[in-house]
């Protein structure tokens, strides 16, 4: 999608080499709400054949995200992940756990409640950054243990350069990430995969 890397490259800011790339002025903290839409629609396009029942994502920068992708799909209903089990979690919950490397690779479990997620389902997951592959690894066995099925994944910025996408993509689950990041550094800026 040429008009996210013109976005990245105008206002996102690479901290450290091949670590961090902060789009949190337009995607996941301050979010543009028309440029999300822009970017549900293009999700929209990218599944168009795919029958779909459900969106999931995981607490917090993708529940924007899925979102207006899913205003795009018909208004589909979107589930998110929890990582708290919170008191308005009531019932039985599916777990799993994630190791995120923005919160410092320190493990996590994330929680959907049996009430929202039924075997058969067919569900797309949406995420706003592929990198090691953690966050999506445990969404994808969440749509197992109810049964259900992954359609694929959306992804608005995928790191090539970090393992995630094979390993999802090893799992046999269509990746449509909307921008590939080659390599990033503070000196070079970011440099995108053909």
């Amino acid at each position: 999608m040429e008009e996210l890397k013109q976005r990245i490259l105008r206002d996102g800011k690479v901290r450290g080499n091949n670590e961090v790339l902060k789009v949190d002025s337009f995607l996941n903290h301050q979010m543009d709400v028309a440029f999300l839409q822009a970017i549900g629609q293009e999700f929209r396009e990218r599944f168009a054949h795919c029958p779909i029942d459900r969106i999931l994502t995981i607490e917090a920068s993708g529940i924007g995200i899925a979102c207006l992708s899913a205003l795009a799909f018909d208004k589909i209903p979107v589930l998110f992940a929890k990582k708290n089990k919170t008191k308005n979690i009531a019932g039985d919950v599916y777990i799993s756990q994630v190791e995120s490397f923005t919160q410092g690779k320190r493990p996590y479990n994330i929680f959907v409640s049996k009430e929202f997620l039924r075997p058969g389902e067919r569900v797309l997951l949406i995420d706003d950054f592929l990198a090691n592959g953690s966050a999506l690894s445990a969404l994808i066995d969440i749509v197992h243990q109810a049964g259900a099925e992954v359609v694929g994944a959306g992804i608005v910025i995928e790191k090539a350069f970090q393992p995630g996408g094979d390993l999802i993509r090893s799992k046999g689950v269509r990746v449509e990430s909307l921008a590939r990041i080659k390599a990033m550094s503070e000196e070079t800026g970011v440099v995108f995969c053909d």
